[in-house]
Protein backbone atom coordinates (compact mmCIF):
# COMPACT_ATOMS: atom_id res chain seq x y z
CA UNK A 1 0.00 0.00 0.00
CA UNK A 2 1.39 3.53 -1.23
CA UNK A 3 2.15 5.96 1.78
CA UNK A 4 0.37 9.53 1.13
CA UNK A 5 3.07 11.94 1.65
CA UNK A 6 2.69 14.00 5.16
CA UNK A 7 1.55 17.72 4.74
CA UNK A 8 6.02 18.66 5.30
CA UNK A 9 6.40 16.23 2.66
CA UNK A 10 4.50 18.21 0.19
CA UNK A 11 5.42 21.58 0.99
CA UNK A 12 9.08 20.46 0.72
CA UNK A 13 7.99 19.67 -2.71
CA UNK A 14 6.38 22.33 -3.54
CA UNK A 15 9.47 24.47 -3.06
CA UNK A 16 12.25 22.22 -4.90
CA UNK A 17 9.74 22.93 -8.17
CA UNK A 18 11.00 26.96 -7.49
CA UNK A 19 14.65 27.88 -7.36
CA UNK A 20 15.01 29.21 -3.75
CA UNK A 21 16.77 32.36 -5.06
CA UNK A 22 13.64 32.92 -7.20
CA UNK A 23 11.44 32.51 -4.43
CA UNK A 24 13.67 34.80 -2.14
CA UNK A 25 13.91 37.28 -4.67
CA UNK A 26 10.32 37.80 -5.72
CA UNK A 27 8.96 38.00 -2.16
CA UNK A 28 11.97 40.64 -0.74
CA UNK A 29 11.03 42.66 -4.13
CA UNK A 30 7.47 42.37 -3.20
CA UNK A 31 7.50 43.43 0.49
CA UNK A 32 10.23 45.72 0.50
CA UNK A 33 8.68 47.78 -2.38
CA UNK A 34 5.41 48.10 -0.50
CA UNK A 35 7.74 49.13 2.27
CA UNK A 36 10.06 51.81 0.76
CA UNK A 37 7.18 53.17 -1.17
CA UNK A 38 4.87 53.56 1.90
CA UNK A 39 7.23 56.26 3.09
CA UNK A 40 7.58 58.68 0.16
CA UNK A 41 3.38 58.04 -0.07
CA UNK A 42 2.79 59.30 3.13
CA UNK A 43 4.96 62.32 2.99
CA UNK A 44 3.05 63.29 -0.08
CA UNK A 45 -0.10 62.85 1.55
CA UNK A 46 0.73 64.61 4.55
CA UNK A 47 -0.66 68.37 4.30
CA UNK A 48 -4.53 66.42 3.22
CA UNK A 49 -4.14 64.35 6.06
CA UNK A 50 -4.11 67.35 8.07
CA UNK A 51 -6.70 69.17 6.19
CA UNK A 52 -9.03 66.09 6.87
CA UNK A 53 -8.30 65.31 10.40
CA UNK A 54 -8.45 69.17 11.27
CA UNK A 55 -5.03 68.99 12.44
CA UNK A 56 -1.51 71.46 12.52
CA UNK A 57 1.60 71.05 10.53
CA UNK A 58 3.65 69.84 13.89
CA UNK A 59 0.58 67.30 14.83
CA UNK A 60 0.58 66.01 11.21
CA UNK A 61 4.14 65.23 11.40
CA UNK A 62 3.94 62.38 14.02
CA UNK A 63 2.66 60.54 11.44
CA UNK A 64 6.14 60.14 10.29
CA UNK A 65 7.92 60.98 13.37
CA UNK A 66 6.32 57.78 14.91
CA UNK A 67 7.28 55.11 12.03
CA UNK A 68 10.51 56.25 12.01
CA UNK A 69 11.09 56.20 15.92
CA UNK A 70 9.60 52.72 15.66
CA UNK A 71 11.69 51.43 12.84
CA UNK A 72 14.72 52.80 15.18
CA UNK A 73 13.47 50.13 17.73
CA UNK A 74 13.19 47.07 15.56
CA UNK A 75 15.61 46.92 13.29
CA UNK A 76 18.88 46.46 15.33
CA UNK A 77 16.48 43.85 17.01
CA UNK A 78 15.99 42.06 13.43
CA UNK A 79 19.08 40.01 13.55
CA UNK A 80 18.54 38.28 16.55
CA UNK A 81 14.41 37.79 15.82
CA UNK A 82 15.06 36.26 12.73
CA UNK A 83 18.29 34.00 13.54
CA UNK A 84 16.40 32.73 16.90
CA UNK A 85 12.86 32.49 15.25
CA UNK A 86 13.68 32.01 11.52
CA UNK A 87 14.04 34.00 8.90
CA UNK A 88 10.61 32.68 6.94
CA UNK A 89 8.61 33.12 10.16
CA UNK A 90 10.24 36.30 11.48
CA UNK A 91 9.52 38.03 7.50
CA UNK A 92 6.13 36.73 7.49
CA UNK A 93 5.15 37.70 10.84
CA UNK A 94 6.30 41.43 10.31
CA UNK A 95 4.80 41.56 6.63
CA UNK A 96 1.35 40.12 8.19
CA UNK A 97 1.67 43.25 10.74
CA UNK A 98 2.54 45.67 8.26
CA UNK A 99 -0.33 44.22 6.00
CA UNK A 100 -2.59 44.89 8.97
CA UNK A 101 -1.19 48.30 10.28
CA UNK A 102 -1.89 49.29 6.72
CA UNK A 103 -5.18 48.75 6.83
CA UNK A 104 -5.77 49.77 10.48
CA UNK A 105 -4.40 52.98 9.27
CA UNK A 106 -6.71 53.41 6.29
CA UNK A 107 -9.44 53.33 8.44
CA UNK A 108 -7.92 55.82 10.96
CA UNK A 109 -10.53 58.62 12.14
CA UNK A 110 -8.17 60.38 14.39
CA UNK A 111 -4.80 61.69 14.32
CA UNK A 112 -4.32 59.62 17.80
CA UNK A 113 -4.84 56.20 16.17
CA UNK A 114 -3.06 56.92 12.80
CA UNK A 115 -0.08 57.83 14.68
CA UNK A 116 -0.64 54.60 16.93
CA UNK A 117 -1.15 52.15 13.99
CA UNK A 118 1.97 54.03 12.27
CA UNK A 119 3.79 52.68 15.30
CA UNK A 120 2.43 49.39 14.33
CA UNK A 121 3.62 49.39 11.01
CA UNK A 122 6.63 50.16 12.32
CA UNK A 123 7.31 47.17 14.14
CA UNK A 124 6.65 45.34 10.90
CA UNK A 125 8.65 47.34 8.43
CA UNK A 126 11.71 47.48 11.07
CA UNK A 127 12.13 43.60 10.70
CA UNK A 128 11.09 43.43 6.78
CA UNK A 129 13.82 45.09 5.30
CA UNK A 130 17.31 43.27 7.64
CA UNK A 131 15.42 40.31 7.91
CA UNK A 132 14.75 40.38 3.73
CA UNK A 133 18.41 41.55 3.27
CA UNK A 134 19.54 37.98 5.21
CA UNK A 135 17.52 35.77 3.32
CA UNK A 136 18.43 37.47 -0.10
CA UNK A 137 22.16 36.89 0.86
CA UNK A 138 21.94 33.33 2.12
CA UNK A 139 20.71 32.40 -1.05
CA UNK A 140 23.25 33.98 -3.38
CA UNK A 141 26.81 32.78 -2.77
CA UNK A 142 29.00 35.41 -2.40
CA UNK A 143 30.09 34.81 -6.60
CA UNK A 144 26.77 35.82 -7.39
CA UNK A 145 26.44 38.82 -4.65
CA UNK A 146 26.02 41.25 -7.46
CA UNK A 147 23.29 39.46 -9.16
CA UNK A 148 21.33 39.41 -6.09
CA UNK A 149 22.25 43.43 -5.63
CA UNK A 150 20.52 43.65 -8.93
CA UNK A 151 17.57 42.21 -7.03
CA UNK A 152 17.50 44.35 -3.90
CA UNK A 153 18.55 47.70 -6.11
CA UNK A 154 14.44 47.06 -7.69
CA UNK A 155 12.79 48.17 -4.89
CA UNK A 156 15.66 50.51 -2.88
CA UNK A 157 15.69 53.23 -6.02
CA UNK A 158 11.92 52.70 -7.45
CA UNK A 159 9.79 52.91 -4.73
CA UNK A 160 10.95 56.19 -3.43
CA UNK A 161 10.44 57.72 -6.95
CA UNK A 162 7.42 56.05 -7.80
CA UNK A 163 5.97 57.19 -3.84
CA UNK A 164 5.27 60.62 -5.06
CA UNK A 165 4.08 59.87 -8.31
CA UNK A 166 1.66 57.17 -6.81
CA UNK A 167 0.87 59.56 -3.99
CA UNK A 168 -0.08 62.17 -5.45
CA UNK A 169 -2.64 59.98 -8.24
CA UNK A 170 -4.43 58.35 -4.56
CA UNK A 171 -4.60 61.50 -3.05
CA UNK A 172 -5.81 63.52 -5.74
CA UNK A 173 -8.38 61.28 -7.42
CA UNK A 174 -9.77 59.61 -4.51
CA UNK A 175 -8.24 59.85 -0.69
CA UNK A 176 -5.07 59.61 1.73
CA UNK A 177 -6.99 56.43 2.86
CA UNK A 178 -5.95 54.33 -0.29
CA UNK A 179 -2.07 55.34 0.30
CA UNK A 180 -2.18 52.75 2.81
CA UNK A 181 -5.08 50.52 1.41
CA UNK A 182 -2.91 50.18 -1.70
CA UNK A 183 -0.33 48.13 0.52
CA UNK A 184 -3.09 45.22 0.87
CA UNK A 185 -2.77 43.69 -2.72
CA UNK A 186 1.18 43.76 -2.88
CA UNK A 187 1.11 42.44 0.81
CA UNK A 188 -1.21 39.91 0.63
CA UNK A 189 0.28 38.32 -2.38
CA UNK A 190 3.34 38.30 -0.99
CA UNK A 191 2.52 36.70 2.12
CA UNK A 192 0.48 34.09 0.50
CA UNK A 193 3.54 33.04 -1.73
CA UNK A 194 5.77 33.39 0.69
CA UNK A 195 3.95 30.79 3.21
CA UNK A 196 3.82 28.09 0.50
CA UNK A 197 7.86 28.86 -0.78
CA UNK A 198 9.70 30.00 1.31
CA UNK A 199 12.39 27.56 3.20
CA UNK A 200 13.08 28.25 7.33
CA UNK A 201 16.31 29.31 8.57
CA UNK A 202 17.55 29.36 11.68
CA UNK A 203 20.71 29.88 13.52
CA UNK A 204 21.51 27.89 16.59
CA UNK A 205 24.32 30.17 17.54
CA UNK A 206 21.48 32.40 18.31
CA UNK A 207 22.10 32.88 21.87
CA UNK A 208 19.70 34.81 24.81
CA UNK A 209 17.75 37.66 23.78
CA UNK A 210 20.22 40.71 24.92
CA UNK A 211 17.81 43.09 26.83
CA UNK A 212 20.38 45.85 27.33
CA UNK A 213 21.27 45.75 23.70
CA UNK A 214 17.53 46.01 22.77
CA UNK A 215 16.78 48.91 25.35
CA UNK A 216 20.22 51.07 24.52
CA UNK A 217 20.08 50.46 20.47
CA UNK A 218 16.29 51.16 20.71
CA UNK A 219 16.45 54.03 22.47
CA UNK A 220 19.50 55.68 21.55
CA UNK A 221 18.60 55.28 17.68
CA UNK A 222 14.71 56.57 18.27
CA UNK A 223 16.58 59.64 20.18
CA UNK A 224 19.06 60.64 17.94
CA UNK A 225 16.76 59.80 15.00
CA UNK A 226 13.97 61.84 16.93
CA UNK A 227 16.34 64.79 17.37
CA UNK A 228 17.92 64.58 13.27
CA UNK A 229 14.36 64.76 12.04
CA UNK A 230 13.31 68.23 14.40
CA UNK A 231 16.48 69.70 14.68
CA UNK A 232 16.11 71.69 11.66
CA UNK A 233 12.91 73.04 11.89
CA UNK A 234 12.64 73.13 15.96
CA UNK A 235 15.84 74.70 16.10
CA UNK A 236 19.37 72.72 17.24
CA UNK A 237 19.79 75.05 20.25
CA UNK A 238 16.79 73.96 21.57
CA UNK A 239 16.40 72.34 25.08
CA UNK A 240 14.00 69.65 23.30
CA UNK A 241 16.66 68.77 20.60
CA UNK A 242 19.47 69.29 22.80
CA UNK A 243 18.28 66.89 25.71
CA UNK A 244 17.08 64.15 23.00
CA UNK A 245 19.84 64.79 20.79
CA UNK A 246 22.62 63.93 23.47
CA UNK A 247 20.74 61.29 25.69
CA UNK A 248 20.89 58.95 22.66
CA UNK A 249 24.11 59.59 21.83
CA UNK A 250 24.76 58.95 25.74
CA UNK A 251 22.39 55.42 24.94
CA UNK A 252 24.66 54.72 21.92
CA UNK A 253 27.70 55.04 23.28
CA UNK A 254 26.82 52.66 26.49
CA UNK A 255 25.15 50.41 23.61
CA UNK A 256 28.59 50.15 21.86
CA UNK A 257 30.66 49.45 25.82
CA UNK A 258 27.81 46.49 26.83
CA UNK A 259 27.92 44.84 23.88
CA UNK A 260 31.36 44.67 23.17
CA UNK A 261 31.59 42.90 26.84
CA UNK A 262 28.43 40.95 26.02
CA UNK A 263 28.81 36.88 25.54
CA UNK A 264 26.09 36.52 23.07
CA UNK A 265 25.31 40.67 22.14
CA UNK A 266 22.32 41.45 20.02
CA UNK A 267 24.14 44.02 17.62
CA UNK A 268 27.34 42.05 16.98
CA UNK A 269 29.86 45.16 16.51
CA UNK A 270 32.76 42.95 16.35
CA UNK A 271 31.82 42.68 12.72
CA UNK A 272 33.24 46.01 12.09
CA UNK A 273 36.30 44.86 12.96
CA UNK A 274 36.23 43.21 9.57
CA UNK A 275 38.05 45.92 7.05
CA UNK A 276 35.43 45.55 4.35
CA UNK A 277 32.50 45.57 6.35
CA UNK A 278 33.66 48.49 8.19
CA UNK A 279 35.23 50.49 5.02
CA UNK A 280 31.62 49.91 2.96
CA UNK A 281 29.31 51.06 6.14
CA UNK A 282 31.33 54.33 5.89
CA UNK A 283 31.12 54.79 2.22
CA UNK A 284 27.41 53.86 2.45
CA UNK A 285 26.82 56.24 5.20
CA UNK A 286 27.77 59.46 2.96
CA UNK A 287 26.74 57.58 -0.27
CA UNK A 288 23.25 56.56 0.79
CA UNK A 289 23.15 60.28 2.71
CA UNK A 290 23.73 62.02 -0.17
CA UNK A 291 21.32 60.26 -2.30
CA UNK A 292 18.50 60.54 -0.06
CA UNK A 293 18.33 64.24 1.04
CA UNK A 294 18.84 64.66 -2.79
CA UNK A 295 15.37 62.89 -3.36
CA UNK A 296 14.13 65.37 -0.76
CA UNK A 297 15.19 68.63 -1.34
CA UNK A 298 14.27 68.21 -5.38
CA UNK A 299 10.21 67.96 -4.67
CA UNK A 300 10.44 70.75 -2.50
CA UNK A 301 12.25 72.55 -5.12
CA UNK A 302 9.79 71.37 -7.47
CA UNK A 303 6.79 72.22 -5.38
CA UNK A 304 7.31 75.16 -3.09
CA UNK A 305 9.48 76.82 -5.84
CA UNK A 306 8.25 76.20 -8.62
CA UNK A 307 4.74 74.99 -8.12
CA UNK A 308 4.54 71.74 -9.30
CA UNK A 309 1.60 69.61 -8.13
CA UNK A 310 2.97 66.42 -6.00
CA UNK A 311 2.17 64.39 -9.08
CA UNK A 312 4.21 66.59 -11.52
CA UNK A 313 6.98 66.31 -9.07
CA UNK A 314 6.87 62.79 -9.03
CA UNK A 315 7.27 62.36 -12.47
CA UNK A 316 9.83 64.70 -12.81
CA UNK A 317 11.92 62.93 -10.18
CA UNK A 318 11.05 59.51 -11.30
CA UNK A 319 13.62 59.03 -14.35
CA UNK A 320 16.05 58.53 -10.88
CA UNK A 321 14.58 54.93 -11.07
CA UNK A 322 14.99 54.50 -14.68
CA UNK A 323 18.76 55.52 -15.14
CA UNK A 324 19.26 52.88 -11.86
CA UNK A 325 17.60 50.28 -13.76
CA UNK A 326 19.27 51.08 -17.21
CA UNK A 327 22.66 51.12 -15.78
CA UNK A 328 22.50 48.01 -13.26
CA UNK A 329 22.37 45.49 -15.94
CA UNK A 330 25.81 46.90 -16.89
CA UNK A 331 27.13 46.95 -13.58
CA UNK A 332 26.59 43.79 -12.41
CA UNK A 333 28.87 42.83 -15.35
CA UNK A 334 31.53 45.22 -14.73
CA UNK A 335 31.86 44.08 -10.87
CA UNK A 336 33.80 40.72 -11.46
CA UNK A 337 36.29 42.41 -13.22
CA UNK A 338 36.88 46.04 -12.09
CA UNK A 339 35.85 45.13 -8.59
CA UNK A 340 33.61 47.82 -5.97
CA UNK A 341 36.08 50.58 -4.88
CA UNK A 342 36.44 51.87 -8.56
CA UNK A 343 32.92 51.59 -9.75
CA UNK A 344 32.04 53.08 -6.66
CA UNK A 345 34.46 55.75 -6.84
CA UNK A 346 33.19 56.47 -10.18
CA UNK A 347 29.62 56.55 -9.96
CA UNK A 348 30.14 58.73 -6.64
CA UNK A 349 31.89 61.67 -8.94
CA UNK A 350 29.14 61.28 -11.66
CA UNK A 351 26.65 61.64 -8.66
CA UNK A 352 28.44 64.76 -7.25
CA UNK A 353 28.05 65.92 -10.48
CA UNK A 354 24.55 65.94 -11.54
CA UNK A 355 24.28 67.80 -8.23
CA UNK A 356 26.11 70.57 -8.91
CA UNK A 357 24.21 70.53 -12.18
CA UNK A 358 21.34 71.12 -9.87
CA UNK A 359 22.96 73.85 -8.58
CA UNK A 360 22.63 76.31 -11.44
CA UNK A 361 18.77 75.88 -12.14
CA UNK A 362 16.20 78.15 -11.53
CA UNK A 363 12.82 78.57 -12.45
CA UNK A 364 13.00 79.21 -16.36
CA UNK A 365 15.55 75.58 -16.30
CA UNK A 366 13.16 72.90 -18.79
CA UNK A 367 11.98 70.34 -17.17
CA UNK A 368 13.42 68.08 -19.53
CA UNK A 369 16.57 69.19 -18.25
CA UNK A 370 15.63 68.42 -14.80
CA UNK A 371 14.92 64.87 -16.06
CA UNK A 372 17.72 64.35 -17.45
CA UNK A 373 19.79 65.08 -15.11
CA UNK A 374 17.94 62.65 -12.47
CA UNK A 375 18.50 60.11 -15.00
CA UNK A 376 22.08 60.73 -14.93
CA UNK A 377 22.30 61.12 -11.18
CA UNK A 378 20.56 57.40 -11.30
CA UNK A 379 22.61 56.27 -13.66
CA UNK A 380 25.38 57.03 -11.26
CA UNK A 381 23.94 55.47 -8.23
CA UNK A 382 23.97 51.98 -9.80
CA UNK A 383 27.84 51.90 -9.69
CA UNK A 384 27.53 52.96 -6.18
CA UNK A 385 24.42 50.47 -4.99
CA UNK A 386 25.53 47.73 -6.85
CA UNK A 387 29.23 47.01 -6.20
CA UNK A 388 27.97 48.52 -2.34
CA UNK A 389 25.59 45.68 -1.55
CA UNK A 390 28.01 42.81 -2.92
CA UNK A 391 30.98 44.13 -0.95
CA UNK A 392 29.26 44.49 2.12
CA UNK A 393 28.61 40.81 2.86
CA UNK A 394 31.80 39.34 0.33
CA UNK A 395 33.82 38.36 3.71
CA UNK A 396 30.45 37.93 6.34
CA UNK A 397 29.49 34.29 7.25
CA UNK A 398 26.17 32.51 6.57
CA UNK A 399 26.05 32.33 10.46
CA UNK A 400 26.44 35.63 11.03
CA UNK A 401 24.20 37.46 7.92
CA UNK A 402 21.51 38.07 10.00
CA UNK A 403 23.66 40.38 12.71
CA UNK A 404 25.55 41.64 9.68
CA UNK A 405 22.11 43.61 8.17
CA UNK A 406 20.95 44.43 11.33
CA UNK A 407 24.03 46.52 11.51
CA UNK A 408 24.22 47.51 8.09
CA UNK A 409 20.41 48.38 7.60
CA UNK A 410 20.40 50.54 11.09
CA UNK A 411 23.31 52.41 9.71
CA UNK A 412 21.14 52.79 6.22
CA UNK A 413 18.51 54.59 8.46
CA UNK A 414 21.17 56.60 10.21
CA UNK A 415 22.71 58.02 7.47
CA UNK A 416 18.90 58.94 5.59
CA UNK A 417 17.87 60.83 8.64
CA UNK A 418 21.48 62.13 8.59
CA UNK A 419 21.66 63.49 5.29
CA UNK A 420 17.80 65.27 5.19
CA UNK A 421 18.86 66.93 8.96
CA UNK A 422 22.55 68.13 7.02
CA UNK A 423 20.22 69.55 4.08
CA UNK A 424 17.20 70.83 5.80
CA UNK A 425 19.50 72.93 7.96
CA UNK A 426 21.35 74.55 5.32
CA UNK A 427 18.40 75.31 3.41
CA UNK A 428 16.43 76.68 6.57
CA UNK A 429 19.57 78.88 7.57
CA UNK A 430 19.81 80.23 3.70
CA UNK A 431 16.28 80.87 3.34
CA UNK A 432 16.32 82.85 6.81
CA UNK A 433 12.40 83.14 6.58
CA UNK A 434 12.20 84.14 3.39
CA UNK A 435 9.73 81.73 0.99
CA UNK A 436 11.43 79.54 -1.08
CA UNK A 437 10.06 80.82 -4.14
CA UNK A 438 12.39 84.12 -3.15
CA UNK A 439 15.36 82.88 -3.05
CA UNK A 440 16.60 80.32 -5.38
CA UNK A 441 19.85 80.88 -3.82
CA UNK A 442 19.13 78.75 -0.94
CA UNK A 443 18.54 75.98 -3.35
CA UNK A 444 22.16 76.21 -4.98
CA UNK A 445 23.46 76.42 -1.73
CA UNK A 446 21.81 72.87 -0.95
CA UNK A 447 22.35 71.16 -3.91
CA UNK A 448 26.02 72.28 -3.28
CA UNK A 449 26.12 70.77 0.06
CA UNK A 450 25.34 67.34 -1.10
CA UNK A 451 28.17 67.50 -3.94
CA UNK A 452 30.49 67.90 -1.47
CA UNK A 453 29.04 64.96 0.74
CA UNK A 454 29.00 62.62 -1.72
CA UNK A 455 32.60 63.75 -2.57
CA UNK A 456 33.44 62.52 0.98
CA UNK A 457 31.94 58.92 -0.01
CA UNK A 458 34.28 59.20 -2.93
CA UNK A 459 37.51 59.81 -0.99
CA UNK A 460 35.99 57.33 1.80
CA UNK A 461 35.95 54.69 -0.76
CA UNK A 462 38.79 55.09 -2.53
CA UNK A 463 40.88 55.19 0.92
CA UNK A 464 39.16 52.44 2.48
CA UNK A 465 37.72 49.84 0.35
CA UNK A 466 40.42 47.69 -1.18
CA UNK A 467 39.22 44.65 -4.13
CA UNK A 468 41.02 42.20 -2.88
CA UNK A 469 38.94 41.94 0.75
CA UNK A 470 35.81 41.90 -1.97
CA UNK A 471 37.20 38.98 -3.98
CA UNK A 472 35.01 35.99 -3.12
CA UNK A 473 32.29 38.09 -4.51
CA UNK A 474 34.29 38.67 -7.77
CA UNK A 475 34.53 35.34 -8.42
CA UNK A 476 32.71 33.97 -11.60
CA UNK A 477 30.65 30.59 -11.60
CA UNK A 478 33.49 29.47 -14.39
CA UNK A 479 36.41 30.07 -11.48
CA UNK A 480 34.40 28.78 -8.50
CA UNK A 481 33.51 25.30 -10.13
CA UNK A 482 37.44 25.19 -11.33
CA UNK A 483 38.46 25.93 -7.64
CA UNK A 484 36.46 23.21 -6.52
CA UNK A 485 37.77 20.54 -8.63
CA UNK A 486 40.75 21.82 -8.30
CA UNK A 487 42.90 18.97 -6.24
CA UNK A 488 44.09 19.44 -2.88
CA UNK A 489 47.48 20.57 -2.24
CA UNK A 490 49.28 18.66 0.97
CA UNK A 491 52.31 20.59 2.54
Amino acid sequence: MTRSPTAAERADARRERLDPKVVVGAVYVAAMFMNIMDTTIVIVALPKLGNDLDVGTASIEWVVIGYLLSLAVWIPASGWIGDRFGTKRTFLTALAVFVVASMLCGVATSLGQLVAFRVLQGVGGGMLTPVGTAMLFRAFPPEERARASRILIIPTVTAPALGPVVGGLLVDELSWRWIFFVNLPIGIAAFVFGSVFLAEHREPSAGRFDVPGFVLSGAGLALVLYALSEGPSAGWASAEILITGIAGVVALAALVRVELRTREPMLQLRLLEERLFRATNLTSLFAYGAFISMLFILPIYLQEARGLSALESGATTFPEAIGVLVSSQLVARLYPVVGPRRLMAGGLVGVAGTMLVLATIDVDTSLWLIRGVMFAAGFGMAYVFIPLQAATFAQVSPQDTGRASAIFNTQRQGAAALGVAVLATVLTSQLDGRAPADDLGAFRVVFVVDACIALVAVVVAIVAIRDVDAAPSMRRKGEVAAADDAPAVVH
